[in-house]
C-alpha cells in the first residue's frame, strides 16, 4: 500500500480535506497556506511589535507565577517584612531592620523582602548574617535597583501582582517597617485579604509606634468610628516598638495555623 503522506491527493471517500494547525482543524478555502508555522518561526524575522501584545504578556505574567512557584515551593515558614528602600546604612534604621530580620531568622523563620537596598538590605542581612534563609523577591523598575547583596535565594519580578502573590503565598506573617508607598500597599493590601479571608491567621504587625501612630489612631478615630470597619478589622494590626513582642506575635499566629493544617 502507498503511503498516504507521499500523495498530496490522497484522502479517505468520506472524509473532507483538512489542514492541522497544532489544535485547530481547517478545511475548504481556510486550509490554503502557503507555509507551515514551523517554516514561519524558522524563516522570518519581521517585526518584533508582537512581543508587546496582550497575549504575548498573558504568556510571560504565567512564566512569572511559575518562576515563582516553582522557586518558592519549598520555602521553610517565612515572614515577609517590609522597609524602605531609601535607608541609609549608617541610619539608626538600618541596625534596626539587621535585629529584626536576625530575630526572626533565629525563631525559625525565612526572611522575604523586597530584595532592594536601605531598610531591604538590613532585614536580609540579619537574616543572612544569623544563619537564616534570606530570600529577595525583586521587581523591574524605571530605574536601576536590583538585589541586595544579602540575598541568598532571588526572584525577579515584572508585574507587581505576580509578585505581591508570592509575598502573601510564603509567608506566615507581615512585618511593615517605616516605608514609603510600596510599604502602604502591602500593608493594606495583606489587611483586606485577611479582612475578607482570603488569608486566615495571618497577623500584620507596624513596627515603630512613632512612625505608624498616627496612621493607626486615624483608622481607629476615623474609620473605625464612622463604621467604615468593624472592631475586630482593627485588631488585625499590631503596633509595637519591641523586636521580641513582633517575634512573639508571628510565632503565634503560625501556631494557631499549625493547628488548622
Amino acid at each position: 500500500m502507498a503511503d498516504p503522506g507521499a500523495n498530496a491527493d490522497y484522502t479517505y471517500p468520506e472524509h473532507p480535506r483538512e489542514k492541522h494547525k497544532g489544535p485547530v482543524v481547517l478545511r475548504g478555502a481556510q486550509r490554503r497556506e502557503a507555509t507551515t508555522t514551523d517554516q514561519r518561526l524558522l524563516d522570518q524575522r519581521g517585526p518584533s511589535d508582537w512581543v508587546h501584545t496582550d497575549p504575548w504578556r498573558v504568556l510571560r505574567i504565567q512564566a512569572e507565577f511559575t518562576e515563582g512557584f516553582g522557586a518558592l515551593a519549598e520555602l521553610p515558614r517565612a515572614v515577609t517584612i517590609f522597609g524602605s528602600a531609601r535607608t541609609k546604612r549608617d541610619e539608626p534604621e538600618y541596625e534596626l531592620g539587621m535585629r529584626i530580620g536576625r530575630a526572626v531568622a533565629e525563631a525559625g523563620f525565612a526572611v522575604i523582602t523586597g530584595g532592594g537596598p536601605g531598610t531591604m538590605e538590613a532585614l536580609n542581612r540579619g537574616a543572612s548574617e544569623a544563619g537564616g534563609l534570606s530570600v529577595g523577591l525583586g521587581i523591574e523598575l524605571p530605574f536601576e535597583q536590583g538585589l541586595n547583596p544579602w540575598v541568598e535565594l532571588g526572584v525577579n519580578f515584572r508585574y507587581f501582582f505576580a509578585r505581591k502573590t508570592m509575598f502573601v503565598k510564603y509567608s506566615q506573617a507581615f512585618i511593615c517597617l517605616p516605608g514609603g508607598f510600596g510599604t502602604l500597599d502591602e500593608l493594606f493590601e495583606a489587611l483586606c485579604l485577611v479582612q475578607t479571608k482570603k488569608v486566615t491567621k495571618f497577623p500584620v504587625v507596624l513596627f515603630g509606634t512613632h512612625y505608624w501612630g498616627g496612621l493607626y489612631e486615624w483608622i481607629k478615630n476615623t474609620v473605625l468610628a464612622e463604621g467604615k470597619i468593624s472592631s475586630k478589622d482593627l485588631d488585625l494590626l499590631h503596633l509595637t516598638d519591641d523586636v521580641d513582642d513582633a517575634v512573639r506575635v508571628v510565632q503565634e499566629a503560625y501556631l494557631a495555623w499549625e493547628e488548622v493544617h
